[in-house]
């Protein structure tokens, strides 16, 4: 799919992206702590059932499992030196679950580190860590990139720019926004919208750190400061965790759906879920968006 083919495709109706990866993987057995990349590599069939499942509830568009494939986050687990191959290998996968039947997406995150002069990590350095994740994925065959979670529009611009630099496929760049619109690292979801359409991103928006209902003004405000199309794409509520670890997140897949709606009318048109959803949450907002 190309730029101009995405943002018709974007324009034509509402358009399901998928739910969270890493919250289902943890009730399918993933011990927390481990490489997620590296165990889902060892125990594929999750990962497969749990994308199947979103497809099957609507999703047109999948993300790759390689969140965490960057350099430096694969580096506490002692494999930034496979990062090529972990991500290649991530990718064949879920286009192996899609079977040609949703687009699979690129993913890429936060490093958790941020940009001079807020941080120690300059900006050539950040770009170059996300070229070489961004390369790999586009070996692997991802047909869009999905950079999400992000912390700060400095490393949001660092990797659309490494993504433009190798290709001119579609991007849409999320953040994890406060309810107020105030990104944890720098700027503000204002200041991301103008600043990523400016620098090639297909599409922006929010991820993530909340649930719908505190997003509401956030996505007007982003539709309103860039003509690109929005995502959304929040959690099921604020979790609760519990003795044993396990977040328990506020919202049923009914509630979900309802908030969503109200960011749908707010502007957004790229709609999916992040922590705590599941392909019964997709399900129920493809019901309630009536596509």
């Amino acid at each position: 799919m190309t730029r101009a083919e995405f943002a018709e495709w974007c324009s034509q109706k509402p358009r399901l992206l998928d739910g969270a990866t890493g919250s289902n993987l943890l009730l399918a057995g993933m011990p927390r702590g481990v490489c997620a990349e590296a165990w889902i590599l060892e125990h594929p069939q999750p990962l497969v059932r749990l994308q199947r499942g979103y497809i099957a509830a609507g999703s047109e568009i999948v993300y790759a499992p390689t969140f965490g494939g960057n350099r430096l986050a694969l580096a506490l687990h002692g494999l930034e030196d496979q990062a090529a191959r972990i991500n290649r290998e991530l990718v064949a996968l879920s286009l192996s679950a899609a079977e040609g039947r949703a687009l699979v997406a690129g993913d890429m995150t936060t490093t958790g580190r941020a940009v001079e002069p807020l941080g120690e990590m300059s900006y050539q350095q950040l770009l170059d860590v996300y070229r070489e994740q961004a390369e790999a994925l586009l070996e692997g065959g991802v047909q869009l990139f999905a950079v999400e979670t992000m912390m700060g529009v400095s490393e949001c611009a660092a990797a659309v720019e490494a993504i433009r630099s190798l290709c001119e496929l579609p991007v849409i760049c999320t953040l994890s926004l406060q309810a107020d619109g105030k990104a944890y690292f720098d700027g503000t979801g204002t200041e991301a919208a103008e600043t990523l359409e400016a620098i090639g991103a297909d599409a922006v928006g929010v991820n993530c750190s909340v649930g719908p209902d505190q997003l509401e003004s956030v996505v007007r405000m982003m539709k309103s400061s860039c003509a690109l199309p929005i995502a959304a794409k929040p959690n099921a509520g604020l979790p609760r965790i519990l003795d044993t670890g396990e977040a328990v997140y506020s919202m049923d897949a009914a509630g979900f759906a309802r908030g969503m709606l109200a960011l749908k009318n707010a502007g957004a048109s790229l709609l999916g879920g992040c922590c705590g959803t599941t392909p019964a949450y997709l399900q129920a907002l493809r019901a309630a968006l009536g596509i």
